[in-house]
């Protein structure tokens, strides 16, 4: 069966395989479908309110009793410059002026908030079996109270240096988040993604540096590259791309033909949506200003003057201003029921394990 059953033992799944919090194109349902599968459900909490995540959270624990994974960012706030996003704004204008839109017109403000007191209060109230954190973790009083709520935490690790840490401040489980993943980087030691190693060549280095177990991430979207993962030394793997398709995403239906059509070239590292490198499928706005662009506002503001854009293309049926964070594996992605997807995925990768020790 699986070399390595210490996420199965530590999460109480079936499978050790995590869906990946994909903020803005999931919720509960996507959550449930997965956990029916046998995965741990991740829900991204960094775009909603607490209030909002309380009521996801009750739903899916209707519908499903399964461990559920809550996921948070913690990057440090910047707050907004005025000067670089009327700068980013006047960049912009040609694309407003197309779409017939007004540039001058106030804007709402994008909505990507760090964990804090309100988050960590919501966890201690819902217990959830496992808390994640991208871009680090955060401060040492609000962990302490997530683990005191008797919490799993994971933190995603770009570099060996990130994974080091984050077991020297606390993480149970190490996601090793490889240059192929799709979406926004979690690298918080590092800003170089120049220097990024991809899957292969990070999840190695990471089970060999640290103690806890790790889960792979990136360009893994089937059996063969879970059964790789294992190999080489992972416990598990986190996957996101391979489920855009799946009926329960909120992915709408411009953004899922451009998922069916990506191809192994498709997707590019970009600053261009939010002001932090992620990897998405490239579309005209990523193409045309970036796909790394020095007028980008700091995270998350260079998605405020991209709001409006991407409200009046996706009303015309074009993803031109739309994130499409989406893994090098896209393409292997299918459109299948969640849970079938899940079960499909394990199995080809338990006969793939099965051959390699045959």
């Amino acid at each position: 069966m699986w070399p390595d059953r210490r996420l199965i033992d530590l999460f109480k799944t079936e499978f050790p395989i995590v869906l990946a919090p994909m903020a803005g194109i999931m919720d509960a349902d996507l959550v449930i479908a997965a956990a029916q599968g046998g995965a741990l459900g991740s829900l991204p909490c960094a775009m909603i309110s607490a209030e909002k995540a309380r009521e996801q959270v009750n739903v899916i624990r209707q519908r499903v009793s399964a461990p559920v994974n809550l996921n948070f960012f913690c990057h440090k706030p910047v707050e907004a410059d005025p000067a670089r996003e009327a700068g980013w704004k006047s960049r912009l204008s040609s694309y407003y002026r197309d779409l017939g839109l007004d540039p001058a017109a106030p804007v709402a403000a994008a909505n990507r908030a760090p964990f804090d007191e309100a988050m960590c209060a919501l966890v201690e109230e819902l217990k959830p079996e496992v808390v994640s954190f991208h871009f680090g973790l955060p401060e040492p009083r609000l962990l302490k109270r997530v683990k005191a709520a008797g919490c799993i935490v994971m933190s995603s690790a770009t570099i060996v240096r990130e994974a080091i840490w984050l077991e020297e401040n606390g993480a149970d489980v190490i996601i090793a988040q490889g240059a192929e993943a799709g979406g926004h980087r979690g690298m918080f030691l590092t800003d170089n993604i120049a220097e990024q190693p991809g899957t292969f060549a990070l999840v190695p280095q990471v089970a060999d540096a640290v103690k806890v177990p790790v889960i792979a991430a990136g360009g893994i979207a089937d059996g063969r590259g879970i059964a790789a993962a294992f190999a080489l030394g992972a416990a598990g793997v986190q996957i996101g791309s391979a489920y855009l398709r799946c009926p329960e995403s909120k992915v709408i239906a411009p953004a899922r033909a451009a998922l069916a059509q990506a191809r192994d070239d498709s997707t590019v590292i970009t600053n261009v949506m939010t002001g932090r490198p992620a990897r998405g499928v490239a579309n005209r706005v990523m193409r045309e200003v970036g796909p790394i662009s020095p007028d980008a506002p700091a995270f998350p503001h260079s998605a405020t003057a991209l709001g409006p854009l991407k409200t009046a293309a996706e009303k015309l049926g074009k993803v031109d201003f739309t994130n499409l964070w989406a893994g090098q594996a896209v393409r292997l992605g299918r459109e299948m029921p969640a849970s079938e997807l899940t079960r499909a995925l394990a199995g080809a990768a338990l006969a793939r394990l099965s051959q390699m020790a045959g």
